[in-house]
């Protein structure tokens, strides 16, 4: 049985109505109403009111709806975690064309502060994916629809290799990329 009705049940062994409920715990009764039809939940300090008032453990009145709350929570958050970094690192690459007026290297310190920070919102989304253990795009994209991962993850094992070899050739790629600027950065200065 999930929290909506949970709250719809024990509302109404209570005797109580959703206006009475609203009353008895200081919010809306459209909150309740929300709560009641799944459209939102109730935060930490609702859900202890909504236990004394009906005599219940937190357990027993969530049974079965931690999970998706942890779940809707970790997908707020890869959200947001994905679009600031995506912000962050668009704002570093756009910042190399203005930053190049300035004297010698502080045309670097713009897009890499920018950089940086973007990756640093990659490394919690990365936290994020191992927590939950998504390996790949499809499964990003399926836990994010709260679609069942088993039979992606399936079709992950054997492509699994391929990936990290990819992502260790693409950082390789990079290093050498950066060694190599930095080498003719001297000769590009003088001409």
């Amino acid at each position: 049985m999930n929290l909506s009705k949970q709250i719809q049940s024990y509302r109404k062994a209570h005797g109580l109505s959703q206006e009475d409920l609203a009353t008895r715990i200081y919010v809306s009764r459209q909150t309740i109403s929300n709560w009641e039809t799944g459209h939102s939940y109730p935060d930490v300090e609702n859900l202890l009111l909504l236990s004394v008032l009906f005599d219940v453990s937190l357990d027993e009145l969530v049974k079965g709806d931690v999970t998706i709350m942890k779940r809707k929570i970790m997908q707020t958050r890869m959200d947001q975690y994905t679009k600031i970094m995506l912000l962050f690192m668009v704002l570093g690459l756009i910042s190399v064309g203005p930053s190049l007026f300035l004297p010698d290297y502080w045309w670097l310190v713009m897009p890499v502060v920018l950089w940086s920070s973007g990756l640093f919102f990659a490394f919690k989304l990365e936290k994020i994916k191992h927590e939950e253990d998504i390996q790949n795009y499809q499964e990003i994209i399926a836990f994010m629809a709260d679609k069942n991962l088993d039979v992606i993850r399936t079709k992950r094992k054997w492509a699994k290799d391929r990936l990290y070899k990819t992502l260790i050739v693409t950082i390789f790629i990079m290093i050498s990329g950066l060694i190599v600027f930095f080498s003719a950065l001297p000769y590009l200065m003088t001409h």
